[in-house]
């Protein structure tokens, strides 16, 4: 009832109560008047009739006066409830807005009946709905829901109502208003009338994407710690006497690699894995890194639970919890025995290959010398045979054939040792050389074979200089392409030559095209720079061109690449940094 209601009920009960009392007052005056004065008397009943009325008046007034007081004490009391009680709503609403603030939920009033709905400041705030996009009523509600949660959500609210238990809660995903949807956290309770009749319902709504997403993050990693290969271990961070903290926890690759069970290991000291044959200085390590809270790798020697050996790639991390303290260290252990034979065997083969190398080296020395006297009295003895007329046709092409063979094989070993002397050299002397000076005195070299072909050439050298090169290789480089340019020349046309120089980036790349009969690349494409590789059937081919164009470049640090086809001619790339 409002205030105006009250105040309506007083002024009749104090309007019934006057008339009441004015009338009991008249009664008794009337009785005393009439009881007290006779007939003789009624001269003076006029004068007591006035006095009677001043006396009722006065009564009345005093009466009038007690029950207007009563009626206002009443209704100040009245009053100060109903402040009191104002207060404590507008309170409560402030506690209300406040906790709603505090905890981000989205608050929801559900009537159950008109089936209205209203929500606070939250579904705005939490997922981005204007205030005329949200519904009155649950149907809304129902379809910002999951498709997939909605069915199992809306028969397990209905079934709660239906019920009528008090409290209800669920989790499922909402939309917002951009399409996306987040986790959330549902809580109810409902409201029943005095006939225990569910009339309304009011819930809570908060958003658990984060935990969700961190929920699923964690579970996520217990998956891979658990069907891990490799053997993961947890410690505490309590140190034991050995200044190592026992371990926690140990997955299942752990009791694979190592033979220990979790009852075995847990409580323990990861010490249990290293025993007489482990390398001291790791374990100092261990200690010491940890002492600092270091992270660290080390490998050595360790022991399984039957005491095999077995090389173990042992790590451990520190791990921090959100204050930024170090709560735990989480430790990774990988059994790397077959990688350790494997990269002995590898050293093992390195050091036979290089004792091989330099046995080959050696071998090459001691034949290329051994094999020089030999040539050069060869050499000698026909030069004195020129000398002498021969009249046999036979003996005489004996005598042709047998210096051909003599000059070839002289060719050849100073091929081998020009080979040597570059594997064997790297550090070769490195000057600054002008690209255009080298290939001058190449083409003078080659002016009387050039003279005899007359190949097209066309000849773009900019004025440019190659850093930290060696003129003798380069020269070498130059006269070598261009002249299997010029010996595999197409029968069938003139041959062309372009040799260009450019800079790009920060690289000099030199270009060596022809027209000549060129290369089979699918068949030839690994071998066109290998030892003794011939793919055309030239009599002056021995197939030591190409492989020492490739160490000379590569010796300055340079690249070679080659593209042919055949017929049409090849083209070979040559690039240095400039630097």
């Amino acid at each position: 009832m409002s205030i105006f209601g009250v105040m309506k009920n007083n002024s009749n009960k104090i309007t019934l109560a006057y008339v009441v009392i004015l009338i009991i007052v008249a009664y008794v005056a009337h009785k005393l008047v009439f009881g007290y004065f006779t007939i003789s008397s009624i001269e003076k009943l006029e004068y007591y009739n006035y006095i009677k009325d001043v006396v009722l008046i006065l009564i009345s007034a005093l009466v009038f006066k007690f029950l207007i007081g009563q009626n206002e004490k009443h209704n100040r009391n009245v009053l100060k409830k109903l402040k009191n009680t104002n207060r404590e709503i507008i309170e409560s609403k402030e506690r209300y807005d406040i906790v709603a603030k505090a905890t981000s939920d989205t608050i929801w009033d559900w009537k159950l009946e008109e089936d209205q709905m209203v929500w606070n400041k939250g579904i705005q705030g939490v997922f981005g709905y204007r205030k005329e996009e949200i519904g009155k009523n649950s149907t809304w509600w129902f379809s910002k829901i999951h498709p997939e949660d909605t069915l199992r959500m809306s028969i397990k609210l209905y079934s709660f109502i239906e019920q009528r238990t008090e409290r209800w809660q669920d989790e499922y995903r909402f939309m917002c208003a951009d399409g996306s949807f987040k986790y959330v956290l549902d809580r109810g309770f409902l409201i029943k009338d005095k006939d225990d009749k569910p009339i309304r319902m009011i819930g809570a709504i908060q958003d658990v994407t984060k935990e969700k997403e961190e929920e699923q993050r964690l579970r996520l990693l217990e998956t891979v710690i658990t069907q891990s290969k490799d053997a993961i271990m947890i410690t505490g961070i309590t140190l034991d006497e050995n200044s190592i903290p026992n371990i926690l926890f140990v997955n299942s690759a752990f009791t694979k690699i190592t033979g220990y069970d979790a009852e075995d290991a847990i409580g323990k000291s990861p010490l249990i894995l290293f025993g007489e044959k482990s390398d001291v200085l790791q374990l100092d390590k261990i200690r010491t890194n940890i002492l600092q809270y270091k992270g660290f790798t080390i490998e050595t020697i360790s022991y399984r639970k039957d005491g095999t050996e077995f090389w173990i790639n042992f790590s451990m991390m520190p791990v921090t919890n959100k204050a930024g303290d170090h709560s735990h260290w989480i430790s990774i252990q990988r059994d790397v025995t077959i990688e350790k034979e494997k990269e002995k065997e590898r050293e093992q083969l390195i050091r036979e290959l290089t004792q091989n190398n330099n046995d080959l080296k050696q071998f090459s020395y001691i034949t290329s010398h051994n094999l020089r006297a030999p040539l050069s009295n060869l050499t000698g003895l026909l030069n004195l045979v020129d000398d002498i007329p021969i009249d046999n046709p036979e003996l005489k092409e004996i005598i042709n054939g047998f210096s051909t063979s003599t000059h070839l094989l002289n060719e050849t070993i100073n091929d081998l040792v020009k080979v040597i002397i570059i594997k064997d050299n790297p550090s070769i002397n490195k000057e600054k050389v002008l690209i255009k000076e080298v290939f001058e005195n190449v083409f003078n070299q080659l002016s009387f074979l050039i003279g005899i072909h007359k190949p097209i050439l066309k000849i773009e050298l900019d004025e440019l200089s190659i850093l930290n090169s060696n003129k003798s290789y380069l020269e070498s480089i130059f006269l070598n392409l261009l002249t299997n340019s010029i010996k595999y020349k197409s029968p069938n046309k003139q041959l062309k030559i372009t040799i260009t120089s450019k800079v790009v980036d920060d690289n000099i790349i030199l270009s060596f095209k022809d027209n000549g009969i060129g290369i089979d690349m699918e068949r030839n494409k690994n071998k066109i720079f290998g030892l003794y590789q011939r793919f055309h059937n030239h009599p002056d081919s021995k197939g030591l061109g190409l492989y020492l164009v490739k160490s000379q470049v590569e010796s300055m640090n340079g690249s070679i690449d080659v593209e042919s086809e055949v017929g049409k001619g090849t083209t070979f790339t040559i690039t240095f940094k400039n630097n």
